[in-house]
């Protein structure tokens, strides 16, 4: 066990995460990557991207505006465009950037009309700076951009291409830095799921585990929830990704995914429990969910391919879907850092033709799905780990190991009620006769 977790605060007797260590190396490896390409400089509407590069945050509510946007030209610094008091908070807290600060603002996705000219004013901002650095007829790599700012833009004689594919190279390969905040936001699942195991019974509605999720992790100084998938009894299988207000049940299966923020780095960390007892098909399901899952992640070291990974795994049509794309995302993995789904990418569909190289420092999430032979159960397990020089460190630590049994423990006359059991009496009364 190498990788370390600290206190959520900054102390002056302890090195714990270096944020300015953080910025730097992250400026430094895009503006590396930058150097190397075709392109002239990035422009940069994901706010993901936009932190990476600039370490600006103006709070989760902008994430899906795409009125916010930094340049980033060759052999120079970030420029930030943002709303204008967010502009002047930077230039007042944020240093590393200054007068690189400035108001701008684009069309929030349409809500301001086009005779607004909040597109053109945006491609006008960047031809300046491109022009006064000599790189107006270089490519101009935009992540994702809205149609009227990218005619803006060609209307400008500025060549767009992609930079998303530079932006996810750069952000493949996680700092020390990053990887202490990403095992951080773990720790900080570990106490959700343990209040969650805690909490579980017959009565307690999906929507009321999210809520509890939610409180700890807030509590303990989470930046965002961005979602805590809450699956109960029957919605088990298949999948639904989604929660509702549905209680659950004594022998219901529940699976639970929490997704959330530390400081921008992610989460994605799924554990399966039942209430009161499982039945020997939802314990089945565990065990195979569980040995695929553990499949993958002993072979993960520097230097095998995703492709070599998803072999391991079963094909759809194995449990129960015609085809990959049908299964997508239930065999799964995918890098975590500043967002949910970065790259190295782990999936059937893609990485037989298209696979990619595991390389230490690369920091992902395994997951895997069984359905029970019952029709209605199934099993979700998912582990995030660090790829290490000789192999890979798990750092989520909840326990999974097994499936484990929530709620009261009952007791007959003539002792505790099994924990392997039918939730229909009826069935367990049968087969003692």
């Amino acid at each position: 066990m190498a990788i370390k977790t600290y206190g959520l605060m900054g102390v002056d007797w302890e090195e714990r995460a270096n944020f300015e260590r953080l910025r730097t190396a992250r400026l430094a490896r895009i503006k590396h990557l930058l150097k190397a390409s075709e392109m002239g400089a990035l422009l940069c509407f994901d706010m993901n991207n936009i932190r990476y590069i600039t370490a600006t945050h103006i709070g989760t509510w902008a994430m899906d505006k795409l009125a916010r946007f930094s340049l980033l030209p060759q052999d120079d610094e970030p420029i930030m465009w943002d709303f204008g008091s967010a502009a002047r908070h930077h230039q007042l807290y944020a240093p590393w950037l200054s007068e690189r600060s400035r108001a701008g603002i684009s069309t929030q996705r349409g809500a301001m009309s086009p005779e607004s000219g909040r597109a053109e004013d945006v491609a006008r901002k960047i031809r300046i700076e491109l022009e006064e650095r000599g790189l107006l007829h270089e490519p101009l790599g935009v992540d994702v951009v809205e149609l009227p700012v990218l005619f803006a833009l060609q209307a400008e004689g500025i060549q767009v291409v992609d930079g998303q594919q530079l932006l996810q190279q750069a952000r493949l390969i996680k700092t020390e830095d990053e990887i202490t905040l990403l095992a951080t936001a773990c720790m900080m699942v570990d106490a959700a799921y343990d209040e969650l195991y805690r909490a579980l019974k017959p009565g307690i509605r999906e929507n009321e585990c999210v809520g509890l999720v939610s409180k700890v992790l807030y509590d303990l100084g989470s930046e965002h929830v961005e979602g805590v998938n809450a699956i109960s009894g029957e919605r088990c299988s298949p999948h639904p990704h989604v929660y509702t207000d549905r209680a659950l049940r004594p022998g219901d299966p529940a699976y639970f995914d929490i997704l959330h923020s530390y400081n921008g780095y992610r989460t994605c960390y799924y554990r399966t429990f039942v209430v009161g007892s499982a039945s020997h098909a939802q314990v089945d399901a565990y065990k195979r969910c569980r040995e695929i899952l553990d499949r993958a992640i002993n072979a993960i070291k520097p230097g095998v391919t995703t492709a070599d990974i998803v072999k391991l795994w079963p094909k759809a049509e194995e449990f129960g879907f015609p085809n990959e794309e049908a299964a997508f995302a239930l065999q799964y993995g995918h890098g975590v850092g500043l967002s949910i789904w970065e790259k190295p990418i782990f999936s059937r569909l893609v990485s037989l033709e298209h696979p990619e190289v595991i390389e230490e420092g690369m920091v992902f999430a395994l997951e895997t799905f069984w359905p029970a032979s019952d029709g209605w159960s199934a099993a979700r397990i998912e582990e995030q780990l660090v790829v290490t020089h000789d192999g890979c460190e798990v750092i989520t630590r909840f326990p999974a190991e097994q499936l484990l049994v929530a709620g009261a423990h009952y007791y007959t006359a003539t002792g505790p009620l099994a924990a392997i059991r039918e939730s229909q009496s009826n069935l367990n009364a049968q087969s003692k006769q």
